[in-house]
């Protein structure tokens, strides 16, 4: 493959614009993968392509990746090692600008005893550099950078050893964080309860800044611990809970990120306790899903709101006001959603053992919320797990049900996930647009295709529009998210080696 040009920058201002591409022909290593990729304010930068190209040494395996832009320009590339225990690589972008390959890891290529989990790599965009990402280990206020992997084997002989001499394991946690230096998460585990907690932050030459001591007599009925939940220029949120003989309690705990003094100290109150220890994260029946987000003078949350740690009737919107320090708890129950759903109970079962899983969260700019939800039927002894319709939910910015509406779907076996595709918000913030895909019978020639649904809630009114994407030849098209206005369909066969993706202009 030809070089490309590696100043990004430079190829960023071109005026030629590709609105397609060919996977297949953008390297010679086998193709594994294709994502895009996102700044640190959830705006979409471009796409990275993955190649691989066997192993290359005992320890090692050769890679390539493509860096394209918005428009599918092909703006850097490089060959380079990685861990021979990497399957391939998903990209990001972080708040340095630099553009992390976090691996997925493959057990098989090597003996169990010689296994050792793969290390991240690090692009310096403006240089088209790669190198091992730096982490650090931290003891005794010293930090050390990791270099070479251990295995497995390895790390838990010391392990055990460290718990046979001293009764428990010291365990530490490095951060770096955007707002300069490090915070370390540092505590003895002895398995059942942990104890000496401290928070510490240094700055960027490794500091000490100030430290936060909490648990320090932790035992098995009695502890304290912390969930940093966000964090900016002047704070660091938290959740608080103690315990004591079992029981537990709940306080918002906010400090200063300048010098670890605590600020304020609230208590959360009302909620069950399974409500309180799942706030901060939400789970679908399969994956976790992003519940919260941040604005300039606010920081919204919304959990489920649980009876007990089986059944949950709704959810709960928790806001921070980042000005007074002060924050409010709304509540959203499904029987609320009666009139749209009318099999619903308050419990959120809809019927014939069908309930609605959570499938996305939108925070607008009015302080307005959507919740898009998929009617699921979790698998059991004698069969498969199914899901049918989409329930969008959504409310005013006192979190009161503003209106619903049930997006019919065919039944879906086993690929539970696979209808349910992205969204994205549209004018500034204000209003979003999310894409599902439907496997339906065309009504005159008795065919099943598969459609693309794009769904835009703005100013309170919907609007669906239906395109085709179905298998032709045996290609397969997937949808990917792209630039405002647009959508990328990725069509593929492995057997033809045709692998190729398209930017197509929505309607709306």
């Amino acid at each position: 493959m030809k070089k490309l040009i590696t100043f990004i920058v430079v190829l960023f201002s071109t005026f030629i614009f590709a609105q397609t591409q060919d996977l297949y022909s953008l390297a010679k290593g086998d193709y594994l993968g294709f994502n895009a990729l996102f700044d640190d304010n959830s705006n979409l930068y471009g796409y990275i392509a993955l190649y691989g190209y066997g192993k290359s040494g005992d320890k090692t395996k050769k890679f390539e990746y493509v860096i394209l832009d918005k428009n599918l320009n092909p703006v850097a590339n490089k060959e380079f090692e990685g861990d021979i225990t990497t399957k391939d690589y998903f990209g990001y972008i972080d708040f340095r600008k630099k553009l992390v390959l976090y691996p997925t890891t493959d057990r098989f290529v090597v003996k169990d005893k010689d296994f050792f989990y793969p290390r991240s790599k690090e692009i310096n965009l403006a240089e088209n550099s790669i190198k091992n990402k730096i982490y650090y280990d931290y003891k005794d206020g010293k930090f050390t950078e990791e270099t070479e992997p251990k295995n497995v084997r390895d790390s838990r002989k010391e392990d055990k050893a460290e718990k046979k001499l001293k009764g428990y394991n010291y365990i530490s946690v490095v951060y770096e964080i955007k707002e300069g230096g490090f915070l370390v998460f540092e505590f003895n585990d002895y398995g059942n309860y942990t104890n000496n907690e401290n928070l510490l932050r240094y700055d960027e030459n490794k500091n000490l800044l100030w430290t936060y001591k909490y648990n320090t007599e932790g035992n098995k009925k009695n502890s304290e611990s912390i969930r940093i939940f966000e964090k900016d220029e002047n704070y660091i949120y938290c959740i608080l809970t103690k315990e004591v003989k079992r029981e537990k309690s709940f306080f918002l705990q906010i400090m200063d990120i300048k010098t670890g003094k605590v600020v304020s100290q609230q208590p959360i109150v009302g909620l069950s306790k399974e409500s309180l220890e799942n706030m901060t994260h939400v789970y679908s029946y399969i994956e976790s899903v992003d519940n919260d987000k941040t604005f300039d003078d606010k920081i919204v949350m919304v959990f489920k709101n649980y009876q007990n740690i089986f059944r949950h009737t709704g959810f709960v919107r928790f806001v921070l006001d980042k000005k007074n320090l002060d924050f409010s708890i709304q509540e959203l129950n499904y029987i609320d959603l009666k009139t749209t759903v009318p099999e619903i109970n308050e419990y959120g079962e809809v019927g014939s053992g069908y309930r609605l899983d959570i499938k996305d969260f939108y925070f607008l700019e009015d302080g307005s919320v959507g919740i898009l939800m998929e009617k699921l039927k979790p698998e059991g002894e004698y069969n498969a797990p199914k899901t049918t319709d989409l329930v969008y939910a959504y409310t005013d910015k006192d979190f009161k049900l503003s209106g619903a509406k049930v997006f019919k779907k065919e039944k879906t076996k086993w690929a539970i996930n696979a209808d349910y595709l992205f969204s994205q918000y549209l004018n500034d913030g204000k209003d979003v647009v999310f894409f599902y895909r439907d496997l339906q019978k065309d009504e005159n020639t008795k065919e099943k295709n598969w459609n693309l649904f794009i769904n835009t809630l703005i100013n309170g009114q919907f609007n669906q529009e239906k395109v085709q994407i179905s298998e032709k030849d045996n290609f397969t098209v997937i949808p990917y998210v792209a630039k405002d206005g647009y959508i990328l369909l990725r069509e593929f066969n492995e057997k033809e080696k045709f692998n190729k993706i398209r930017l197509e202009r929505l309607n709306y």
